[in-house]
């Protein structure tokens, strides 16, 4: 690959004191948990976990409603729970490297120094802010309708937010000629939050448009591509690879989606070393808790990457079932965005298409709190997000899920039609529905 040309310098990007932080240097560091060393120096309990386990055969719990259960945990595991996590994470960050080393954008090879890992992306969402940009005086730009945390996360930290919406009538397309004139023209701009896929878009971002925007010949700042739902999307789609060739370029990835482990918590940044050092130096020492490394680096095993490779593939087919069942049903309008992920972006209609349906709001409002209230069925309203005007954002169930909804939206939008719906709640809902992060 050609060299890549970039006006971004960290010594000036970074805040002075993030890039002279030295960062907490805990037990681990010196010397590690081998299984044979006596370790007298973090002031852990020697005894081990205050847990009923035993060595053989299930643990018996009572739960909330006095229900009693068991489970046959990895003892191994648990019995190590009184000694803090690895600080590092060195061998979850090469598994993680050698997924994502597919070498499409470059023949350049990512390392574990060029990785951070956190509670979740939304732990690295806002280190990144923490990282670049000074509260009260730097601002981020995001692309609306995107991820609500970024905003979030710039509230938290005192940070304005400046939008460059996506180009509805272009598929949610990036604008980045108009999103290089605010970065031409204020320089406070640190940061650039893009969704791809997106959400609740769904379409992947072009990757010229994303190097349009790191070429800017001015704009001292960093880009972050949020890849949370990559693994629904075509191969080769991630740019996790390509942070070897920018110095200003993270891409956020997460192991809450295509491999069904949201309640660990494991996000990552991919990003160049230098970036990536400074992320390490300003978190918690013990972020990852040493249960959520294990299950980590498991699902990074080839059974597991297998289970996780069928998995997607079912996904994917009964996205394809709803994208040719949905327009089906009357009620029901156009697909908005893509379908590289697992969830659709789907107009509702104030009346049966051929009838003259338009998207509407309140409709849509109606049938989410129908299916939710009365089918059991929950999704998520969008319609007041930019360019989604009349949209309900729809997961990708399992198969007998997808029967029920089919079935069920068909049932709720006949009661929207011959007045059996409540269509009484107004904008209020509607706001409050739409506020919600997702």
């Amino acid at each position: 690959m050609a060299h890549t040309k970039s006006a971004f310098d960290l010594s000036k990007c970074a805040r002075p004191n993030i890039l002279s932080l030295q960062p907490y240097r805990c037990a681990r560091d010196d010397y590690k948990d081998d299984g044979t060393n006596i370790l007298l120096d973090a002031n852990e309990n020697a005894y081990g976990p205050s847990l009923n386990l035993q060595t053989n055969g299930p643990v018996h719990q009572t739960g909330i409603n006095g229900t009693e259960t068991s489970t046959t945990p990895d003892m191994k595991l648990l019995l190590g729970l009184n000694r803090y996590p690895d600080p590092h994470q060195i061998e979850l960050k090469q598994l993680l490297c050698s997924l994502r080393n597919d070498h499409t954008h470059t023949p350049k090879t990512l390392r574990p120094e060029n990785l951070f890992v956190g509670v979740g992306s939304d732990e690295a969402i806002d280190a990144i802010l923490r990282c670049f940009c000074v509260p009260g005086r730097d601002k981020i730009l995001t692309c609306p309708p995107t991820y609500g945390m970024y905003a979030v996360s710039a509230q938290v930290n005192d940070l304005e937010v400046v939008k460059v919406p996506l180009d509805a009538s272009k598929a949610f397309s990036l604008q980045p000629e108009a999103i290089n004139e605010k970065l031409a023209l204020d320089p406070h701009i640190k940061i650039v939050y893009v969704c791809s896929p997106g959400n609740p878009t769904a379409n992947l971002i072009s990757k010229s448009a994303i190097q349009k925007i790191l070429e800017h010949p001015t704009w001292n700042g960093v880009v972050v591509v949020d890849e949370a739902y990559i693994d629904f999307a075509s191969e080769g789609s991630s740019l996790a690879n390509w942070v070897t060739e920018w110095p200003n370029l993270i891409i956020l990835q997460t192991l809450s989606k295509a491999f069904g482990l949201a309640g660990i918590r494991l996000g990552t940044a991919f990003t160049s070393p230098e970036i990536a050092a400074l992320l390490n130096n300003l978190k918690a020492p013990y972020n990852i808790s040493t249960i959520t490394s294990a299950i980590a680096c498991q699902a990074m095993q080839p059974e597991s990457l297998g289970i996780m490779r069928s998995s997607r593939s079912k996904i994917v087919k009964q996205r394809e079932r709803m994208l040719a069942e949905l327009p089906k049903i009357p009620g029901i309008g156009r697909f908005l965005g893509g379908a590289e992920s697992n969830f659709l972006l789907v107009e509702i209609l104030d009346k049966p298409r051929n009838s003259g349906g338009k998207p509407n709001n309140e409709t849509a409002l109606a049938v989410y709190e129908g299916l939710a209230e009365n089918k059991g069925v929950v999704v998520r309203f969008r319609g007041k997000e930019p360019g989604c005007h009349g949209c309900l954002r729809i997961t990708v169930g399992t198969e007998d899920e997808v029967d029920k909804f089919l079935e069920e939206i068909r049932l709720v939008l006949e009661e929207a039609y011959t007045g059996k719906l409540d269509m009484s709640n107004g904008k209020e809902d509607a706001k409050v529905a739409n506020d919600i992060i997702a």
